[in-house]
């Protein structure tokens, strides 16, 4: 009898016609379908779909989203409905980046700089860790995923290995820390550190939640104890313990010396082409740069920017593919795992263009001598490349393009299976919400009539979402009805990826009636106390109205028996006549659906997840929007009162924050962030 290791907790089971999606899809994978697209309307329950899918199959999965809040929102909820299984998230790790550049027209060089969240960086290894130790994987991640993390191979056999009466002694088990990356702290006990205290020694992986202690007694691990890394109270006694690295980019010190003479060999060809072009100083500068990195390599085992260097120690020929998430998964699963694509009408363009943009920055660099030709390679996968890995993928959408569609219609055309087409419709609600009426208002006063639709639905303790075209837009409207007594918060790109999550949340909870944003408020988000969402200027034909994001848009008051949508235009356009109609038409469906089965529609009623991470509640956790910070605020911050490691988290935030200011203009206000951002380095 076959064992299955993913067990699905619901409260309730497939309904409507999430079965019939569920029964075909399943079946496409077992007959080897590499390509199906799951059409689900908003609030049909597309993701509980996908985890009935995952625990059908018995198939570790990797659900790809388009931008960090969804990746946020589905994450939670496959935790939710796989509790016993492992749950990962990755997405990027920056709060803030700028990657290193060069703008020959003014000779300035930009060296990379980074703002690392660290938390984000645990749940990034803790998917690795998990894929290469585990069976029972879901992993919710970014289309950040495409990017070169280092071979997986590489990744696996860097590991610490101890089990409980085993021989070992400290001074093994300190150095292969250290070539772990793990740094040696005997006060600051934090993720990515271990500490040694007599005979037994601390560790506290960078990936966990909890600490490990190795009990050492003549020569032998006498026991292992996992740990609270604060009270320091004892959770368990385990009898084997391994250590997975502490960062993705490593270099093995025993081949170290022979991808060295490939490095050197690349740097004295293209140092002496750049002679013979002329460009002497050119030369001159990448043998400084690439000297400096080897001797850093060889000393410490890393150096920033070792991500240039990754195809000679991944062992890649030149134009090669990184190693990216992907790899992980196949290295662990082989063809036995399953990729969906959240939101495909939006992930699959962007999983195209990513390269682009690297390469054209790439090349600047490399033909300026800031680095080797190598650093090409140090890049995300080209479409054809990510295609070619996984075994099966499932494109789930409410409007999905036509690439997908085809690409499913054909490969079942070949195959002769017929689950649906290659195409399997997700149309119906289980609670019988059919889709909002949608009404058309002139956009000459779009304010001052938005105003008097928010106050009618705050009498009802009900909240809005307005859409608006620009970042700017969004922040100077939140002001105007802020000034009028109304509760709001502004939400785009800008808003540190952790901070979306709470916004989102501070709406359900009440704490604003009114949500402000431009693209983020499109697709995915899980909104039930929404019942109206209210486009600014609709008839601007482009990218944010056209018909797709139109009807996605619309789709955000479709988990509300309430529901309504206003557009404001003064003229109707292609697009806004297409969604219209679009709309109407699933809504004449879900109507017909609940005649036939005797449903009366119910507002969604879902509980508000625990956070992904949970900040200290102090100085350092602020529940405002970017931006918000006060002459005040910087007035309260108190050097003597953090400690060394809180003031260095400190700084990195009012530095983006006095880069946000000075963007926007705001030189006063960033001035004095400056100085005190001054004053805490030099407390």
């Amino acid at each position: 009898m076959k064992v299955e290791v993913f067990e699905l907790k619901a409260g309730f089971s497939p309904t409507g016609d999430q079965p019939q999606a569920i029964k075909k899809l399943v079946a496409g994978v077992k007959a080897g379908l590499k390509n199906q697209v799951l059409l689900g309307v908003t609030g049909s329950g597309k993701t509980f779909t996908m985890a009935n899918i995952i625990k059908h199959l018995q198939m570790p999965a990797l659900v790809i989203s388009h931008n960090k809040t969804l990746a946020g929102q589905l994450y939670q909820e496959m935790r939710d409905f796989f509790p016993k299984n492992a749950v990962s998230y990755f997405v990027s790790y920056y709060d803030y980046y700028q990657p290193e550049a060069y703008i020959p027209t003014t000779d300035t060089y930009i060296e990379k700089e980074a703002q690392i969240n660290e938390l984000i960086d645990k749940l990034r290894l803790q998917a690795t860790a998990n894929i290469m130790s585990r069976k029972d994987v879901v992993v919710v991640a970014s289309v950040s995923c495409i990017y070169n993390i280092g071979s997986p191979v590489e990744w696996g056999r860097f590991i610490l290995d101890v089990k409980a009466g085993g021989k070992s002694d400290q001074a093994k088990i300190i150095a292969r820390l250290v070539q772990l990356q793990y740094e040696r702290r005997e006060f600051e006990f934090t993720r990515g550190t271990f500490r040694v205290r007599g005979s037994y020694l601390d560790i506290y992986p960078a990936y966990e939640d909890a600490a490990y202690r190795i009990k050492l007694k003549d020569g032998k691990v006498e026991k292992i104890l996992k740990f609270e890394p604060v009270s320091g109270r004892t959770l368990e006694t385990v009898p084997h313990l391994l250590i997975y690295p502490a960062k993705h980019y490593l270099t093995d010190p025993q081949t170290f010396a022979q991808v060295e003479g490939q490095i050197r060999a690349d740097l004295k060809m293209e140092y002496r082409t750049l002679k013979k072009q002329g460009k002497l100083v050119e030369a001159q500068r990448l043998l400084r740069r690439v000297n400096y990195d080897l001797e850093m390599i060889r000393e410490v085992g890393y150096v920033n920017g070792i991500e240039n260097y990754s195809r000679y120690f991944d062992g890649r020929k030149t134009g090669e593919p990184p190693y990216t998430l992907l790899d992980y998964f196949q290295s662990s699963y082989g063809d036995r795992f399953l990729v969906f694509i959240d939101e495909s009408h939006m992930s699959l363009p962007q999983l195209r263009g990513m390269l682009n943009g690297d390469h054209s920055r790439k090349r600047t660099l490399i033909e300026f001598g800031f680095r080797l030709k190598a650093a090409f390679d140090n890049r995300p996968l080209t479409f054809p490349e990510f295609y070619k890995i996984p075994p099966h993928l499932i494109y789930v959408s409410a409007t999905p393009d036509e690439w997908e569609i085809k690409k499913s219609q054909e490969e079942v055309g070949r195959k002769r299976f017929t689950p649906h087409g290659g195409v399997v419709d997700q149309l119906v609600r289980p609670t019988g919400i059919a889709d909002p009426q949608v009404i058309v208002r002139p956009a000459r006063n779009e304010v001052q009539d938005l105003i008097g639709e928010i106050k009618r639905r705050m009498e009802k303790k009900q909240r809005v979402l307005v859409t608006t075209l620009t970042k700017r837009t969004a922040e100077d409207l939140a002001d105007y009805l802020s000034e009028r007594q109304i509760k709001v918060a502004y939400l785009h790109s800008d808003i540190e990826t952790l901070e979306r999550s709470d916004i989102l949340d501070h709406l359900r909870l009440g704490k604003f009636d009114v949500l402000i944003g431009v693209n983020l408020l499109r697709e995915g988000l899980d909104l039930p106390e929404v019942a109206l969402v209210a486009v600014l200027d609709a008839d601007r034909e482009g990218f944010l109205r056209s018909k797709t994001s139109l009807i996605q848009t619309m789709g955000r008051a479709a988990r509300n028996v309430a529901g309504q949508v206003i557009l404001y235009a003064d003229t109707i356009t292609r697009s806004i006549k297409q969604a219209i109609t679009e709309i109407e038409r699933r809504r004449k469906f879900q109507l017909e659906y609940n005649k036939k089965h005797r449903i009366t529609p119910q507002t969604i009623i879902k509980p508000i997840r625990e956070k992904i991470i949970v900040a200290k509640e102090d100085i350092l956790h602020i529940e405002k929007p970017k931006g918000a910070y006060t002459e005040d605020f910087l007035e309260a911050i108190k050097p003597e009162a953090l400690t060394p490691y809180d003031k260095k988290k400190l700084i990195g935030r009012l530095e983006g924050e006095m880069r946000h200011q000075a963007n926007d203009l705001n030189f006063e206000l960033a001035i004095k962030i400056r100085d005190k951002v001054r004053e805490l380095k030099s407390a």
